[in-house]
């Protein structure tokens, strides 16, 4: 596994049930506890360790946990401060790269949930936004709070139109990625009011921000790549509609 996860899989409401899947998702939501909550006991209640022999006897004990997939990790994020040594993993193929209660992924199983969620049935059951608004808020939204967040959406998808200006400087035959990075890189000199990554406004607003602008720099990218002129975001239309707009039109 590349990530320890504090979420249970969970699987979406349909659209039926989706008006009330805020309050679904927010009551198995907060029973979650964070990795530092969920060190393995035993049956008496006495936090389980493994323990490390090193080349000179010493022996170390290392906590051992336990994620919501049911997945036991020896954590040694200690070790190096405590002893010196350090651990030899290539490739993290068996450390878990990170903690995080957004994503979940196990590559040999083929397994990605987003808080909880499998992949696929979010794929099916959701749009974008409801998709892009459980990422950001941790639950999937009702309809009325869909709707204000798509609206929320459809207003900032346009970009300064100096920043389309940073298009002119590449050489026409760049790849669309490279152009994606480097105008990406420039969104902060242009919205410095979400800069502040302590303000819980503004990281609420910096996320709303990149996720509506996104399709609308990717596809001025493709365009200044094909040398065709480009189209400017539509409000009458979905993010996705929009995305597909501006890309073959």
């Amino acid at each position: 596994a590349s990530s320890v996860t504090n979420s249970e899989t969970k699987h979406p409401p349909t659209s039926k049930r989706r008006a009330s899947a805020s309050t679904e998702v927010g009551a198995e939501g907060n029973g979650r506890q964070t990795m530092e909550g969920k060190k393995e006991e035993d049956e008496k209640g006495v936090e389980k360790e493994a323990e490390l022999r090193l080349p000179d006897g010493t022996t170390v004990k290392l906590p051992v946990l336990v994620d919501a997939a049911g997945q036991t990790f020896v954590d040694v994020r200690h070790l190096q401060t405590a002893t010196g040594i350090c651990t030899f993993d290539p490739g993290f193929s068996s450390t878990a790269s990170c903690q995080s209660k957004i994503t979940y992924i196990d590559g040999q199983k083929g397994v990605l949930l987003y808080r909880g969620y499998p992949i696929e049935q979010l794929a099916k059951q959701c749009s974008f936004a409801e998709v892009a608004y459980l990422l950001q808020y941790g639950e999937l939204p009702t309809v009325e709070r869909s709707m204000e967040f798509q609206e929320k959406l459809t207003y900032e998808t346009m970009v300064h139109e100096h920043l389309i200006r940073f298009y002119q400087g590449f050489k026409p035959d760049a790849h669309p990625m490279a152009i994606l990075v480097g105008v990406v890189g420039a969104l902060s000199s242009f919205y410095e009011n979400t800069g502040n990554i302590h303000d819980p406004l503004q990281r609420e607003r910096a996320c709303t921000k990149m996720i509506a602008k996104m399709p609308t720099i990717a596809a001025i990218a493709y365009k200044t790549a094909k040398g065709q002129p480009i189209m400017y975001p539509r409000n009458d239309l979905s993010l996705v509609e929009n995305f597909l707009y501006m890309m073959v039109c």
